[in-house]
């Protein structure tokens, strides 16, 4: 019983390769008259026999079936198919469709990535090109580069959340970015040349066209992709996320004053001013003649009552730069804070006429502090803010002149 039962099995494999080998012969001729649809049809069924398939069998379905999706255009189940081939006869210690099978999955992978590049460089479809590069990288794991630039196409096309998966994956994957480039002097145009690879660059200069042979290897991308990730996070939103992202990047380029000015203004979103702060003051010692830098110091200062502080740091900005409009403008408000002070002790001495006009000369001092830098913001800057502050400057100083010339000024602004 046992002998017959075995025979049966026997049986039974032999009519399951039979099946195998004529469905994959119908494939292959399908594929030689393009008929890629009617080759997947008659390979699918085969699926579910591949844990038993015989070996030369199962090689050369993988290789039919990469195939028969390439010339559908399936370009990512095509070189998944391409690559358990490769995998599987690696495996087996015998290549016979690797050979053909390793340029056919080359060109699909330089087929998508021309295509990538043509969406990003000529149709400036980010979005588009950030799909095609990620396929590429798929198809083609080991090129890293693919990831990268997908991660800053879907930047491009302000797809944060797309951006930030793919630049994720790439800091996941150890994609530096490193690489060394080969270069050499033109003889006849006297200019240096990136010349590709080593054995190009070497043969330019031994047939003489080329001298000075050199290399350089570029830097880690690693910072800028994890500045990058902060730099997502501020786009979307998410200050503390990006707060994380942007101190890690700084580990690497702790000079890098935008790293502390995007992580400054994060703090802002927190309203954690302290912070903000002392991040402005770091900045400053590391570029001490940007104007901008003073410039906010003056305005967190003023937000925090410092008023005395707030007008040095704008009497600096402007220093560094004399047409600073909005500095003129700041420090103007910073002196004519003190005005409200004033004027709640004038209410309080409307029946005492000497504590009244002590307080009326100190507030005409205020005023006149704050003309000169006024005048400036509106000369360089006009605005109907600046000219209606303007108006009832002149007013209190009882300065007709000036007062009656911008007057008409101010109506036309609002229409009148």
């Amino acid at each position: 019983m046992k002998k017959q039962i075995l025979a049966i099995a026997l049986g039974l494999m032999t009519i399951g390769a039979f099946a195998q080998k004529n469905e994959l012969k119908t494939a292959e001729k399908a594929i030689k008259k393009n008929q890629f649809a009617a080759a997947l049809s008659a390979i699918t069924p085969l699926e579910s026999t591949l844990g038993a398939m015989d070996a030369k069998y199962k090689a050369k379905y993988f290789f039919l079936k990469g195939q028969a999706l390439a010339g559908k255009n399936d370009y990512e189940a095509a070189a998944d198919a391409f690559n358990k081939l490769l995998a599987y006869e690696n495996e087996i210690g015998k290549q016979k469709y690797t050979k053909e099978a390793k340029p056919m999955l080359d060109g699909i992978v330089q087929k998508v990535s021309e295509k990538a590049v043509k969406l990003y460089n000529d149709d400036k479809n980010f979005a588009e090109a950030a799909k095609s590069f990620y396929l590429t990288y798929k198809l083609s794991p080991t090129d890293t580069i693919f990831l990268y630039n997908a991660a800053i196409s879907a930047s491009q096309a302000k797809d944060f959340d797309a951006s930030l998966k793919y630049y994720k994956e790439v800091k996941e994957v150890g994609y530096t970015g490193i690489s060394t480039q080969y270069f050499a002097i033109n003889k006849e145009t006297g200019v240096e040349e990136n010349l590709g690879t080593k054995a190009n660059r070497d043969a330019m200069v031994k047939f003489g066209k080329y001298n000075s042979p050199s290399q350089k290897t570029s830097e880690s991308k690693q910072p800028d992709i994890i500045k990058n990730i902060g730099y997502i996070y501020v786009n979307q939103g998410k200050p503390e996320l990006a707060i994380e992202a942007l101190q890690e990047a700084r580990k690497a380029n702790p000079t890098d004053i935008n790293l502390i000015l995007n992580e400054a203004q994060m703090y802002i979103k927190l309203e954690k001013m302290d912070k903000f702060g002392e991040l402005m003051e770091e900045a400053v010692k590391l570029d001490p003649t940007n104007p901008s830098l003073f410039f906010n110091l003056g305005v967190i200062n003023q937000n925090q009552g410092n008023v005395d502080e707030a007008e040095g740091y704008y009497m600096k900005a402007i220093e560094l730069k004399p047409d600073y409009a909005d500095a003129y403008l700041n420090l103007s408000i910073a002196i004519l804070a003190g005005d409200k002070d004033i004027v709640d002790e004038m209410n309080k001495n409307l029946n005492n006429g000497k504590k009244y006009n002590e307080l009326e000369i100190k507030q005409r001092a205020i005023y006149k502090k704050a003309l000169p830098y006024l005048e400036k913001a509106d000369s360089l800057k006009r605005s109907e803010d600046t000219v209606r502050t303007l108006l009832n400057i002149y007013d209190n100083l009882e300065m007709e002149a000036e007062g009656d010339k911008l007057r008409p000024i101010y109506k036309e602004m609002r229409g009148q």
